[in-house]
């Protein structure tokens, strides 16, 4: 167990933003499942992307890595080397692969690791029920045995529980030899995310039809083409800087796309709604010191990883702040709205914990003291963005789970002034 003590300092300085792990993810799928190499440049290496990247090595496909970099070297005829397919932590890997193993027939056991063995993967279980595909779980949790093939047709999904089973059957569906629709049951939340997708298909040369009511018509007998990109700055790590630049002497965030499909991108619009100073430059952002910070009501229903960076930055604002549409995130990594809840009260803020979302009065200044990770990388970066508005150091507790996504997350905040000591314990 690492911990952090953090002593109060205002960060300033440029900071290149690590890749965006959405994209990154649905790029190597792509290119895993192509005849022919692809060069997919500016990737950061965190767990997760380790975690697709293994699995789909699994499946048959060549990644050798370099640097910030991968090189793919697809195979259409995907086989299942090893039944075993380790997810880790990760989320996005074992509900982007499972509809894509499901078109293989073949006999795999998925695992993972912490909360990720309990996260709901019933709306997959639904579909396999309907279509007589063997599973077994072990009472609704990891692993997941899975053997039987996916069959074309219509599928039903909600859109209010994770748009990851939507972009896990946009991989899969064209794999098949019969067309596919998908209809959208319920309004989709976080439909940005499957903007990315559908861009993501149509660089390797994948076609998805969607209809004028929000569902997506998808011809079988397609093939993935390679393809050459980078891919562009991640909004929703950049969000952590942008908070911190507002809160000390400004920072200006590199790599970040301003016509970018990054449902994160709303980042700017919150800040800028909460009363910060922002610039746009060629492909960066600057964020002013801002003396005045103001609450506001945020709708978390499209931007859900960008809550725990606001709710801490609302607990360091004038006036009162309201995240409302927030129910999902209490099956993220943690329990994001109790995580935050619990963490920021811990450290002096005022925090109203409700079913689906939070109430947050702010306050110039917050105490510090010893604090919690909940094991879950979001938290502990949102913790560390406000203790510059401490009044005693800030210690927390499980801080090397920003490798999850963030590698180098607490060097980069030591390179912008931050004052740290790291430790471990056991």
């Amino acid at each position: 167990m690492k911990y952090v003590h953090i002593n109060p300092a205002e960060l300033k300085g440029d900071i290149i933003v690590p890749a965006s792990k959405s994209i990154c993810h649905r790029a190597v799928i792509c290119a895993s499942l192509c005849d022919g190499i692809s060069n997919i440049e500016n990737v950061d290496f965190s767990k997760d992307i380790e975690a697709t990247c293994g699995a789909l090595e699994n499946l048959g496909a060549e990644i050798q890595r370099d640097k910030n970099s991968l090189i793919v070297k697809g195979n259409s005829q995907l086989h299942v080397k090893n039944s075993n397919i380790n997810c880790f932590q990760s989320g996005s890997t074992i509900r982007f692969l499972i509809p894509i193993v499901a078109t293989i027939g073949e006999k795999a056991i998925f695992t993972g690791e912490g909360r990720l063995v309990e996260r709901p993967l019933d709306i997959y279980y639904s579909i396999f029920d309907d279509q007589k595909i063997y599973y077994r779980n072990s009472q609704g949790k990891l692993p997941l045995t899975l053997k039987g093939k996916l069959k074309p047709g219509e599928y039903r999904v909600k859109g209010n529980v994770s748009s990851q089973f939507i972009t896990g059957l946009l991989f899969a569906l064209p794999l098949l030899n019969e067309d596919s629709t998908i209809y959208i049951t319920t309004e989709l939340e976080s439909k940005p995310y499957v903007d990315i997708t559908l861009s993501m298909l149509e660089k390797f040369g994948i076609s998805v039809d969607e209809n004028n009511r929000g569902n997506y018509e998808i011809k079988g007998n397609q093939k993935y083409k390679s393809t050459n990109l980078k891919v562009e700055g991640d909004f929703s790590q950049a969000a952590f800087w942008l908070v911190m630049g507002s809160l000390g002497n400004g920072i200006t965030c590199h790599g970040l796309k301003r016509d970018s499909l990054q449902g994160d991108k709303i980042i700017i619009d919150i800040l800028a709604r909460m009363g910060v100073e922002i610039k746009w430059g060629e492909n960066s952002v600057t964020v002013d010191p801002s003396h005045e910070i103001y609450g506001t009501t945020i709708d978390a229903s499209q931007c859900p990883d960008l809550i725990p960076i606001l709710a801490a930055l609302a607990s360091v604002s004038c006036g009162t702040t309201e995240i409302k549409n927030a129910g999902r995130l209490r099956i993220k990594e943690s329990d994001r709205l109790g995580a935050i809840s619990s963490e920021l009260n811990k450290i002096g803020g005022d925090v109203i914990e409700k079913r689906d979302g939070l109430i947050i009065r702010g306050r110039k200044k917050l105490m510090g003291g010893n604090a919690s990770s909940w094991k879950d990388h979001r938290i502990a970066m949102a913790l560390a963005a406000i203790s510059s508005k401490c009044l005693n150091p800030m210690v927390i507790e499980g801080a090397e789970c920003v490798k999850k996504s963030y590698p180098n997350f607490w060097k980069d905040f030591r390179t912008l002034g931050g004052n740290i000591n790291e430790w471990n314990m056991g």
